[in-house]
Parts: structure tokens; C-alpha cells; sequence
């Protein structure tokens, strides 16, 4: 199949192209690179800088490639950043997606594979958190992906795209090539990693008082390659609807840092901050639905694993991408 990744210089995008293009597909990137970088870029497929301010710019690139089938990474995504400007997050995530769902419809794409987030949930009403679930985003990233998912739905209802959309929470680890590199760093693993290299002089754990077992938040962990492989079976014909994705364990902060310490073979220092507006105490997507319908089988379910992979990577390139 032809694939137009949108976001495929991003971390979760370039992984995914790489994974795409191991299963036989030809690939084709579009990516402004605001946030991802052109060395992340695998040499096997084709590149578009992207200028979605541009008029027709979109459209003009799903024109160029008259793809098969669209994956959607493309998007901002810093929670934080959502609560100081909203604008950008609903421009860029519905605007700009919108106009790729019209470009997509025009040129007669069959299929749509949207990465999207259990964001869009917001503060769940149980774990580990199903599809079935109630969704109240409780911040404009979520918000804005959530406002996606419905066009997307009318899309499919009254252009006949079908589409399929993933919501995980944190996408972790690392291929052989490529890895994590933000211009802005919120995750946990790789600002870990950050101190183990010397960059950072400490860690900071927000909130030591949450009603766990060790006072930090308990959140879910999906390798990156096991994310790229459920993406990759969206695309067969007939693949529908909405299916979350996670390893179905959670753990907490603390036992992410110890895993990284172990892993890296150093102690990490660390200061222990208020809570975060807004963080619930525990986060983690149940797959069983995937695992059902999908066939997805995770390769990486054990945080360790998950965990090597990214030290692997973050050990040989210290500095992240060269561009």
C-alpha cells in the first residue's frame, strides 16, 4: 500500500514509519518539522516539508502521493501547554486535521489510522479504562483530539472513509535507529535519562501524596514498536472504530525511576514537588478489545524491556537528534 504519514519525523511518527515500511509499504512523510526532525526521518521514504499554513498545502501533498491509506500523527501535544494556548491546539489539531479529512475525502482515500489519546477520557470512572468509558477531556489537548474523533465519525458516516483510532497513554522505548528526542522533554523515562547523562543535576517527582501504594502516580507504559504494530493492522480492510492500547499495568513513578536506575546502573537524584492540577492518581488502558478483535500482540510487556530499549538508545545518541 501507498502511506502518507503525517507528524513522521515525531517520535511516535518516525518509529511507526520505520515499522510501516519493515511490513512492505511505501511511505511517504509529511512533516513541518516544528517538533520532529529531518535526521529521525527514515532514508527509505519519500519527504514533504510540510507548510500546513500555506493555502492548499495539504492537499496539494495527499494530491502528490494519492495514498491508499493516511496515518495521522501530526499534532501538538503538550497538556501544559494546552492550558496557556488553546488556540494553538485546536487550530493544529482541528483545523489542520480537518482540512487533511477533506483532502483525504477528495482524493478518494480508503483508510484513515488516527493516533489519538486517552486524553479525551479525562479523569476515568474505573481502571484499567475501556472504550465504553464516559469522555470528559479536561484540558484543551484533549479536548481538541476528542473534537477529531467526531468529525472523523461523521466522515465515515457520510463519506464512507473508514477510519481507525488509537488512544494510549505513554508511548515509551526505542527501535535501533531511531528514539525520544522533544525540544521540550515531559516524560518521565527520558528526563530519567537526562540526569543519568549529566544534563539534568535532578528529577522532579510532582505529587508524593496520592492514595497508592508509594505515594506517586500510577500510570500505563506501551513500547513504541508494539504501538506502530496496532497501527499497522488498522490498516487491513474492514478494521474500525476506536481501540485503546497499553501493556494493562501500571506503574508508578517510583518504579519507573528504580527500573531506570536499574537499567542504567545509577542512583537518581530526585526532589519530590506538589501535585499537578489535574493529574489523577492512577491511569491505565485496559486492551482487551485490541487484543480481541485486532490480533494486537504486545512484544514489550514488561516495563524493564521497555525501559532497556530507550537507555540503549538514549546512551548512544546523549544529545538526541543532530538537527
Amino acid at each position: 500500500m501507498k502511506i502518507l504519514i503525517t507528524g513522521g519525523a515525531g517520535y511516535i511518527g518516525s518509529i511507526c514509519a520505520e515499522e510501516v515500511i519493515n511490513a512492505g509499504h511505501d511511505v511517504t512523510i509529511y512533516d513541518d518539522l516544528s517538533e520532529g526532525h529531518r535526521s529521525a526521518v527514515d532514508p527509505r521514504a519519500k519527504f514533504i516539508l510540510g507548510r500546513p499554513e500555506e493555502p492548499c498545502n495539504i492537499l496539494n501533498a495527499v494530491k502528490s502521493v494519492q495514498p491508499d491509506a493516511i496515518m495521522h500523527f501530526a499534532a501538538s501535544a503538550l497538556v501544559s501547554e494546552s492550558m496557556t494556548n488553546p488556540k494553538k491546539y485546536f487550530h493544529n489539531n482541528v483545523v489542520n486535521g480537518v482540512e487533511l479529512l477533506d483532502a483525504a475525502v477528495e482524493c478518494g482515500v480508503k483508510k484513515f489510522v488516527f493516533s489519538s489519546t486517552c486524553a479525551t477520557y479525562g479523569p476515568p470512572d474505573r481502571v484499567p479504562m475501556t472504550e465504553d468509558l464516559p469522555q470528559r477531556p479536561i484540558n484543551p489537548y484533549g479536548e481538541s483530539k476528542l473534537m477529531f474523533e467526531k468529525v472523523l465519525q461523521w466522515y465515515s458516516r457520510i463519506y464512507g472513509l473508514e477510519f481507525i483510532a488509537f488512544r494510549y497513554f505513554n508511548a515509551a522505548g526505542a527501535s535501533e535507529k531511531y528514539g525520544e528526542h522533544h525540544r521540550t522533554e515531559t516524560h518521565l523515562i527520558p528526563n530519567v535519562f537526562k540526569v543519568v547523562l549529566g544534563q539534568k543535576p535532578r528529577l522532579e517527582i510532582f505529587g508524593a501524596d496520592y492514595p497508592t501504594p508509594d505515594g506517586t502516580c500510577i500510570r500505563d507504559y506501551i513500547h513504541i514498536i508494539d504501538l506502530a504494530q496496532a497501527h499497522i493492522l488498522g490498516l487491513e480492510p474492514g478494521k474500525h472504530g476506536f481501540y485503546n492500547l497499553g501493556n494493562g499495568d501500571g506503574y508508578s513513578v517510583r518504579e519507573a525511576i528504580q527500573t531506570c536506575e536499574k537499567i542504567a546502573g545509577r542512583k537518581i537524584p530526585a526532589n519530590e514537588k506538589p501535585r499537578r492540577e489535574g493529574d489523577p492518581p492512577r491511569l491505565v488502558a485496559s486492551a482487551e478489545k485490541a487484543i480481541r478483535e485486532l490480533g494486537w500482540r504486545p512484544k514489550y510487556s514488561k516495563l524493564e524491556d521497555i525501559v532497556a530499549t530507550a537507555w540503549s538508545w538514549h546512551s548512544r545518541n546523549p544529545n538526541g537528534y543532530p538537527d
